[in-house]
């Protein structure tokens, strides 16, 4: 096992697509999303086992979430949960991880993942971030996975690529965020896009270069205060630094911009879990095509997924294609198809009915 691999989890989001589930003291990356008895922040740490120590996994997330990390992940110490004051995006998230690794091992080699992805290739993927860190290891390149394409999902960002196909690592022409259906099925027959999973390999050196040249205002913030990093001022730093910081993130602010980026594409069994759909995509169904977790009885219901408290009876006849999700104070019931109003409906639950039911 390689001492200079890091792994940095970033679990400071709210999760509004996956709403009214993921809640604002509560969001997903802390819930068993799959019923499997693990949340997706414990499927996230234990996917890294055998891929680093367990000294160099380090969690950033909001403030507030500070008791929900040290509860589920009980081995990590204080100095490997990273507390953001406010969300800014990940930019930031990442320039505080790098330079905070940096300080403990300027020869580091950093995975950067989201805390609420699915991988069901566990073994693929652990050879596929090992292949990624030598290359990275090796020469100033920035690496994101690639996975390859399913469908022509409109969710998902996109990498164009080129480069022979022998290579399993290929730089990167171009990024394109969530295109319209149109544009995705262009994207699939062409056959040199892959979606853009969101996790990131690349040495700290390499990584803070990037951000010298691209984001040099986010570098001379931190460099500030870079002596605080481990050390008891470290918080008090970090909550003067993001106040400095703006909201912009790694794809937007670095990835779009140098020429030194290359994808690994990567069949490893992956889902951003974004959205009710995308859990809807990747878990069983049953003889009429329904997801299922919770107590229901179902009358001529097909291509549903409901997800409700197991303690509540649900009763459901005649629904085709529909949501239907409680959690806590909130029943909400809403088509597949109309999924991308969720972020809508909960901007109106806090708006009109108040913080309670966000």
């Amino acid at each position: 096992m390689d001492k200079n691999t890091y792994v940095v989890i970033m679990a400071g989001g709210i999760g509004s697509r996956f709403w009214p589930f993921s809640r604002t003291n509560y969001p997903k990356q802390f819930h068993d999303v799959l019923g499997i008895g693990e949340s997706m922040l414990q499927m996230t740490a234990k996917r890294f086992q055998d891929i680093c120590p367990p000294e160099n996994v380090y969690v950033v997330t909001n403030k507030d979430y500070e008791a929900l990390v040290k509860q589920q992940l009980p081995s990590l110490t204080d100095n490997q949960i990273l507390l953001e004051p406010i969300g800014r995006n990940t930019a930031p998230c990442i320039a505080y991880a790098s330079y905070k690794i940096a300080q403990l091992n300027p020869n580091a080699n950093l995975v950067v993942t989201p805390s609420d992805h699915v991988v069901l290739k566990q073994d693929v993927f652990t050879s596929v971030i090992k292949e990624a860190v030598t290359a990275a290891d090796k020469d100033d390149v920035l690496i994101t996975l690639g996975i390859t394409p399913s469908r022509p999902d409109t969710g998902y960002g996109y990498i164009q690529f080129i480069g022979d196909e022998s290579q399993s690592i290929k730089k990167v022409k171009t990024f394109t965020e969530k295109p319209n259906l149109e544009l995705a099925e262009m994207f699939i027959n062409s056959g040199d896009f892959v979606w853009n999973s969101g996790i990131f390999i690349w040495n700290v050196k390499s990584i803070l270069n990037a951000f010298r040249q691209q984001l040099p205002e986010i570098t001379e913030i931190f460099e500030e205060g870079v002596t605080t990093l481990n050390s008891p001022q470290e918080q008090n730093f970090i909550t003067k630094a993001y106040s400095q910081c703006r909201n912009v993130s790694i794809d937007y602010g670095i990835m779009e911009k140098v020429d030194n980026v290359f994808v690994l594409l990567a069949d490893i069994g992956w889902s951003d879990l974004g959205t009710w759909n995308s859990l809807y995509t990747i878990n069983d169904k049953d003889d009429n095509g329904n997801v299922i977790d919770g107590e229901v009885l179902l009358y001529d219901t097909k291509d549903c997924i409901i997800k409700t408290p197991k303690e509540r009876l649900v009763v459901l006849q005649g629904l085709e294609d529909y949501i239907v999700a409680e959690y806590d104070n909130v029943l909400m019931i809403c088509k597949k198809s109309e999924e991308q109003k969720v972020k809508e409906f909960m901007a109106d639950a806090k708006s009109k009915k108040g913080v309670d039911y966000i």
